[in-house]
C-alpha cells in the first residue's frame, strides 16, 4: 500500500504543475478540441512507442502478481469480449469500435475473434495511424467520423464497442442512442468509460472539485457521466433492447496508472529515438495521471462497463 503522505505528495505535486501550465490546458471547447488533442498526441508518437497500439486502460485480473503494462492492455480487450458476450457473436459477425484510437483492439477483435470490424475516430491522423498498422489481409477498416452523427444505417452492425470515447462526448444521451440506433435488434453494446461517482449521493469536495476542473481542463473531456447516469442514458434510448448490466473494474485497471508512467522511466530509449521534445512532452503528462490514479484510488472516478442489446 503507498504511505498516505506520498499519495498526498503527489497529488500537491500535480495540482502545483498543472496550475503552472493552466494556459496551456487542452480544456475542452468543441469537438474539434478532441480531434486537435489525438491528432497531436497520435503524431509525436510518444504514446504509441511507451504503450503499444493500445491507448485504453490495462486489466490486472491479479495486481498482486506483476503484469506487463502493453499485456494488462491486451488482457484487457478480451476480458471485455467474455464479459459482454462478444465472444458469443458468430465469425464474420460485424462490429463497430466507436473511438477506435489506433485501431489495436479492433485488430485483435478481427484477428482473433473473427469479426469484420469498422472502426471510427474523430481524429485523421488516429485514422491514417490504423490503417498504416493494419495488414491489408484483416478484415478491419477506419474511418474519421463523428460518434455523436455516425454516417452509418439503422441496424446495421452486430456488435458496437467502444473504449474510453465517452467522457469526450458532450451529449451523453446522443452517444448512447447513435451507438444503439446502429445496432441491429438482438445485437451487443459494449462499452468501457471513465465515470465519475454519483454526486447525488455524495457530493464532491472542495479539493475533489479542483482536481475534476484539472482532469477534465488537461485532456479535453467536457464532463464525465457517472455509472448510473449513463446507465440511465442507455436505457432511455428507444432503440435500447434490453436491461443493462453494469459493474465497476476500477480495482481491475488501477495499476495502469503506475504503469504508464513506469513504462517512460523503463524505456529511456524511446526519448532518445523521438529527441528531447518527447520528454517535455511525456513530462507534461505525468500531473494528470498522478491525478487520475488518486481520482480512481479515492473513489471520485470510477471505471464503469456496460452492456445490453440492441
Amino acid at each position: 500500500m503507498i504511505p498516505i503522505f506520498l499519495i498526498s505528495g503527489s497529488l500537491a505535486f500535480s495540482l502545483f504543475l498543472l496550475f503552472k501550465w493552466s494556459k496551456n490546458n487542452r480544456k475542452y471547447i468543441s469537438r474539434n478540441s478532441v480531434s486537435l488533442a489525438y491528432d497531436s498526441w497520435t503524431k509525436d508518437r510518444l504514446l504509441e512507442k511507451l504503450w503499444g497500439e493500445h491507448i485504453h486502460l490495462g486489466y490486472y485480473k491479479d495486481y498482486s502478481i506483476k503484469s506487463d503494462f502493453k499485456e494488462a492492455k491486451v488482457e484487457f480487450v478480451h476480458q471485455l469480449v467474455r464479459w459482454s458476450g462478444f465472444d458469443k457473436l458468430p465469425k464474420g459477425s460485424r462490429i463497430l469500435d466507436v473511438g477506435c484510437g489506433i485501431g489495436g483492439s479492433a485488430r485483435i477483435l478481427a484477428r482473433e475473434y473473427q469479426f469484420d470490424v469498422l472502426g471510427i475516430s474523430i481524429s485523421s491522423e488516429q485514422v491514417k495511424r490504423a490503417n498504416e498498422l493494419t495488414s491489408q489481409d484483416l478484415p478491419c477498416q477506419f474511418k474519421v467520423m463523428d460518434a455523436l452523427d455516425l454516417q452509418l444505417e439503422e441496424g446495421s452492425f452486430d456488435g458496437i464497442w467502444s473504449v474510453e470515447a465517452g467522457a469526450h462526448m458532450p451529449n451523453k444521451q446522443l452517444y448512447a442512442d447513435e451507438m444503439l440506433r446502429v445496432l441491429r435488434p438482438g445485437g451487443i453494446l459494449a462499452i468501457a468509460d471513465w465515470n465519475q461517482r454519483d454526486i447525488n449521493v455524495k457530493p464532491k469536495t472542495f479539493l475533489e472539485n479542483i482536481v475534476m476542473k484539472e482532469l477534465l481542463y488537461q485532456w479535453s473531456h467536457p464532463e464525465f457521466a457517472s455509472i448510473k447516469s449513463f446507465r440511465k442514458n442507455l436505457l432511455s434510448s428507444k432503440y435500447c433492447g434490453g436491461p443493462v448490466d453494469i459493474d465497476d473494474w476500477t480495482e481491475f485497471t488501477l495499476p495502469s496508472w503506475t504503469d504508464s508512467i513506469l513504462e517512460g522511466i523503463k524505456r529511456p530509449n524511446v526519448f532518445i529515438e523521438l529527441g528531447p521534445q518527447s520528454f517535455l512532452q511525456g513530462f507534461r503528462e505525468i500531473p494528470t495521471i498522478l491525478l487520475m490514479r488518486w481520482a480512481f484510488k479515492v473513489g471520485l472516478m470510477q471505471f464503469g462497463v456496460f452492456k445490453t442489446r440492441g
